[in-house]
């Protein structure tokens, strides 16, 4: 078109008149029929044409897949047995003489496969009998049945098995890279001596029971610890019995291992205190034992130490006689707090101190009620504390075979102590008292009733003790504890010893 009021160019008119002309043929509409029904026949007589050119005479069995490889949706899927006659291509027409496409109709269903081509969909169900909906696991190989023996055996009573096998560790835990010392081999093992195991387990099995009221009442299952000062080497352990650990019952042994003052006047105090057996508050009374002769220590510990450095026995003796009076004296009192008698919320206690001065060698026991005090020297135990007669006299004093002296005190009024202020209560225990003088290679061994039973009846514990606690030296903390746990039958009470290595 020109601009407006311009005269139209001559080419132009002829562009327009051969655009327009109207004896030209029409190129939009076709001389074949094109509605929607002729479309839908054309494409339906096509794919019929397909399907016959693939069929073949005879039909191919049909394949059915694995379930196990149908339900993976990330498993490539295997390809039919057969492949299918490929289709043979159609004959190109030139361009004049083609047909118009057809136009894909919405609705229009995909145009199916062979039959034997397809493969459900993993959330569709498979053809054929319903298979696992997961994924499928390997089965176990089952175990070989054992072979028959050669000879039958005799015939004989039906028994039962023995109980007590049932509690046997199996060989290999005994196998570990962790060492017994520290340094490299073996775990240590927690054995037993005799024949036959005891019947209850090695390890702990029930817990204490806890409520939100006695959370602070609850003792730990094991209780382990050590030093060095001077000339000595000390290892301490408090265990669970066998018997407490099967039925959930709380330790009723105490152990305190405390260190007062610094350098050569530290004085480090050891103590053991064992519950009475079936009380309500065992551990309560052992824990209280352990504390309240641990803190009367604590506040005359200068003095306790100088006596103890100088060798003045007598007033070790009488000093220490007044606070375990006074330790005793706040048992009864708690016992009546608690609206129990004094005989069941008491304990038995036992102490050792010793100095960090590595020129002093005193070793000063005391103590009241049952346990054990013993002494390993060339490779053989000593038992410190021995049985007094029954016709002694209220006052008994006996001489060591190196001049120290074990006393014990019936009802006996002591002096005044030099360590504390204020009257003692009146004695109500028997108190036993010993200081001697350690040689290099002692082993000093200070334990409650539940290690000094096994130790006094069984031989074989203090030949076992002998040989493992003899040269080359202490055993270190694991292998210590190991030691102390050597079960044997029919002892099952809970066992806390504290032992000392001399150099």
């Amino acid at each position: 078109m020109s601009q407006q009021g311009e005269k139209p160019a001559a080419h132009e008119d002829d562009w327009w008149r051969k655009l327009y002309d109207e004896t030209a043929p029409d190129t939009g509409p076709s001389s074949a029929p094109d509605s929607l029904d002729d479309r839908f026949d054309s494409v339906s007589d096509t794919v019929s044409e397909a399907v016959e050119s693939e069929r073949e005479p005879e039909p191919l069995p049909e394949v059915r897949p694995d379930p196990r490889t149908a339900w993976d949706p990330y498993r490539e899927q295997a390809p039919p047995s057969e492949e299918p006659a490929r289709k043979p291509e159609p004959e190109r027409k030139p361009e004049s003489e083609r047909e118009p496409e057809p136009v894909p109709v919405a609705t229009q269903a995909a145009v199916p496969g062979p039959r034997n081509t397809v493969f459900p969909a993993p959330w569709e169900s498979p053809a054929g009998p319903p298979g696992p909906r997961t994924f499928a696991v390997p089965k176990p190989p089952e175990p070989e049945p054992p072979p028959a023996p050669l000879t039958p055996p005799a015939a004989g009573p039906v028994t039962a098995p023995d109980p007590v096998a049932l509690h046997e560790l199996p060989p290999d835990w005994a196998a570990s890279d962790a060492p017994a010392d520290g340094g490299g081999g073996d775990r240590p093992l927690v054995g037993h001596l005799g024949d036959r195991p005891p019947t209850y387990e090695a390890e702990p099995a029930a817990l204490p029971a806890a409520t939100s009221e006695n959370l602070d009442a609850l003792v730990p299952d094991t209780v382990l610890d050590g030093a060095r000062y001077g000339t000595y080497t000390l290892r301490a352990a408090s265990v669970r019995g066998d018997s407490a650990r099967f039925r959930g019952e709380p330790r009723r042994d105490a152990l305190l291992t405390a260190r007062f003052g610094a350098a050569e006047s530290a004085l480090v105090l050891v103590a053991v205190a064992g519950g009475v057996r079936g009380g309500e508050g065992a551990h309560l009374a052992a824990a209280d034992a352990c504390r309240w002769i641990g803190g009367a220590v604590a506040r005359s510990h200068a003095r306790l130490s100088e006596d103890i450095r100088a060798g003045r026995r007598a007033d070790l003796k009488s000093g220490l006689h007044r606070l375990t009076d006074r330790t005793y004296g706040k048992l009864r009192a708690r016992a009546a707090e608690l609206g129990l008698e004094p005989g069941e919320y008491t304990t038995s206690l036992r102490c050792l101190l010793l100095s960090a001065d590595p020129d002093c060698r005193t070793r000063v026991f005391f103590g009241v009620g049952s346990g054990g005090l013993f002494r390993l020297r060339d490779g053989l135990w000593q038992d410190l504390e021995p049985v007094i007669p029954e016709q002694a006299a209220s006052g008994v004093s006996e001489e060591g075979p190196d001049g120290d002296r074990l006393t014990m005190d019936l009802q006996i009024t002591t002096p005044p102590s030099p360590y504390s202020d204020g009257p003692a209560p009146p004695p109500a225990e028997l108190f036993r008292f010993r200081a001697s003088v350690a040689r290099p290679g002692d082993t000093l061994l200070l334990c409650s009733n539940g290690f000094a039973e096994p130790m006094r009846g069984e031989p074989e514990l203090p030949d076992e003790l002998a040989e493992r606690w003899g040269p080359p030296g202490p055993p270190g903390l694991p292998a210590f504890l190991a030691d102390t746990q050597l079960r044997i039958k029919g002892y099952a009470d809970d066992r806390t010893c504290a032992a000392v290595w001399e150099a």
